[in-house]
């Protein structure tokens, strides 16, 4: 299955649980249609069943009584057993859409040109299809299924009404058509309360989860900000429960408010039947029957409805969604694995050309007029302050954006003749945010390498980067889960964190290694001692440091210094200290965390 770019509409809450699973789905459907038929049934039994037991009283003959007896029966135990039945088959279609539907949602969703991931806008699209889609398909193709219910269930009963008494028929018709629109506006109305008071959820959700996440107990501990944040959490809680209440309150008086009108003329109608009954034109046990069934269609015109049109306005507005999120341009070859013969090439060298490049949705040029040379073989530093562009020269390098003025070259090829595989094989980063997997140490590393990396090059970065006496200390060695999600799991210091993320780039046969800020969390010194083991275990290859500390930039061969958008400085660190620039500027300006 796959997310098609196309309009989607109501037929495909039901199109795609049938292409997900047509035997599972066709049950549901048959389940529901038949059970919307029971109260029509039940009708006729609880007529033949009070009528023959009347007669009894009167004739004898007790025989008679369990053919319709049996009849109750079947339509009770039906009621009882089919809901747990229904709720199975309910389980196992959820299940099988989650196989097929999020899947195909989050492959659609890796193949996402990256601009669409940075983009607030479009981010909160993809997040709203993305959660529990599964659900949402499932839950739409059941309300649509409620809804056929309905009508089935309101038509059968309204023939066997029409049938003893037609004008019944037609006044319960006239009476709950209007409640049927009143049902519909209700159903908008508190959809766009939904999501007015969603707003104010989010920001209660987030401030929940500061005030009782793990991640957070020792700020909360040392700042005592508890109290604080616990009365803007409760003024957005409160906020969105009055917004809900409020909503649900006038929701409940209109529908109230037409309950007592049907409810008026449902009495009426019974009151009426008396006289058929009196006549003999119809039995008592049809006359029961008959006004039991009209109190339950009150019931279910009073609420049942409202619910369904309700969930209608909220499905309709994730098709929408889905919709938008179906057209989102994707990123060609975005999910191919890195080139495997990558190895058996070298990286000779990269050039950028004139590179201009703005961000989508701004006017500022990040990188404007941006031309410089590297070469096999040699450690460069791209130093500047916060906002100089140094890590979207890593987004561009390394394929994340195609949309830029100029050119880059690699090996003398522009890099739009590469394919994505190649270009993911060229290069490996480790990025500021590096990921954390609560998997196991051995995965951690192995994904850095998924074309294949045995125990032996795990174990020999593993000793490169000194995770050695961390290694020691795991009770299951490299099938340790690390983190705390996983049982049995052991969780990192931060350094120890970072050193893992380090392993899973050298475990890959990248020839270009990019350090891009990862160590902004430890202090100066520390830094520089990563920076140094980085470059001498990535003797013989290409290598990148990406930072705004220029005691790691010492390191390098050559130094490069953005600002404004160019390259301003270029050259060794001896070369730039002579020089009395903005490098010599910033490194005096730093000197004294290096001391």
């Amino acid at each position: 299955m796959t997310i098609a770019p196309r309009k989607y509409s109501a037929l495909d809450y039901i199109r795609i649980p049938f292409r997900t699973h047509p035997v599972l789905s066709g049950m549901k459907a048959l389940i529901i249609i038949v059970s919307a038929l029971v109260p029509s049934v039940k009708i006729i039994g609880t007529a033949s069943f009070v009528d023959t037991a009347l007669d009894i009283f009167k004739n004898g003959g007790y025989s008679r009584i369990y053919a319709p007896l049996l009849l109750l029966a079947l339509i009770s135990a039906y009621t009882y057993c089919i809901g747990i039945f229904l709720n199975l088959i309910n389980t196992r279609l959820t299940l099988r859409l989650g196989e097929e539907f999020r899947t195909a949602v989050t492959e659609k969703r890796s193949r996402l040109e990256y601009r669409h991931i940075e983009n607030n806008d479009t981010w909160e699209l993809i997040s709203r299809v993305s959660n529990n889609p599964e659900g949402r398909i499932s839950g739409g193709y059941e309300i649509l299924l409620e809804l056929l219910s309905i009508i089935l269930m309101v038509g059968g009963i309204l023939i066997v009404l029409a049938a003893q008494v037609w004008w019944a028929a037609l006044a319960i018709i006239a009476f709950s058509v209007p409640l049927f629109f009143v049902a519909v506006k209700s159903g908008k109305t508190n959809y766009e309360a939904f999501k007015n008071a969603t707003k104010y959820q989010r920001k209660a959700g987030y401030l929940e989860w500061v005030l009782s996440g793990r991640e957070n107990v020792e700020e909360r501990a040392l700042f005592g900000y508890t109290r604080s944040l616990s009365e803007r959490w409760y003024k957005e809680y409160e906020t969105a429960r009055k917004i809900t209440t409020r909503t649900q309150a006038l929701n409940f008086i209109k529908m109230k408010s037409s309950s007592i009108i049907t409810i008026m003329v449902a009495v009426l109608i019974a009151g009426v039947l008396l006289i058929p009954l009196g006549n003999r034109l119809i039995t008592v046990g049809m006359f029961m029957g008959l006004v039991n069934a009209c109190f339950n269609l009150v019931q279910m015109m009073s609420w049942q409805l409202s619910y369904v049109m309700h969930q209608l306005a909220n499905n309709n507005e994730y098709l929408k969604d889905l919709s938008a999120f179906s057209m989102l341009e994707e990123a060609e070859g975005a999910n191919d694995l890195p080139d495997a013969d990558i190895g058996r090439h070298s990286l000779e060298s990269i050039e950028f050309k004139d590179v201009r490049f703005k961000y989508p949705g701004t006017e500022r040029y990040v990188l404007d007029g941006c031309s410089f040379r590297l070469d096999r073989d040699k450690h460069y530093a791209f130093v500047g302050i916060n906002g100089a562009g140094k890590t979207t020269i890593t987004k561009l390098l390394t394929g994340l954006y195609q949309d830029f003025e100029g050119d880059i070259l690699i090996n003398g090829r522009s890099i739009r003749e590469y394919s994505q595989s190649r270009l993911k094989a060229l290069f490996s980063v480790v990025y500021q945010d590096f990921a954390k997997y609560c998997i196991t140490l051995r995965d951690n590393i192995f994904l850095g390498n998924i074309n294949g990396v045995d125990d032996e090059r795990i174990a020999e970065v593993i000793e490169e980067i000194d995770l050695s006496e961390t290694l020691a200390r795991l009770d299951k060695g490299l099938d340790t889960p690390l983190g705390k999600i996983l049982e049995g799991g052991t969780d990192l210091s931060g350094g120890e964190w970072q050193r893992v993320a380090i392993a899973r780039t050298l475990a890959g046969n990248a020839p270009l290694h990019i350090l891009d800020e990862p160590t902004a969390a430890l202090d100066p010194v520390a830094e520089s001692k990563v920076y140094e083991l980085f470059g001498r275990i990535s003797k013989g290859r290409m290598t990148i440091f990406i930072t705004h500390r220029l005691g790691a930039a010492k390191l390098a061969d050559e130094i490069l210094v953005l600002k404004d958008g160019k390259i301003a400085e270029l050259g060794s660190h001896d070369d730039l200290m002579a020089l009395g620039g903005t490098y010599a500027e910033m490194f005096e300006a730093q000197r004294s965390w290096y001391a």
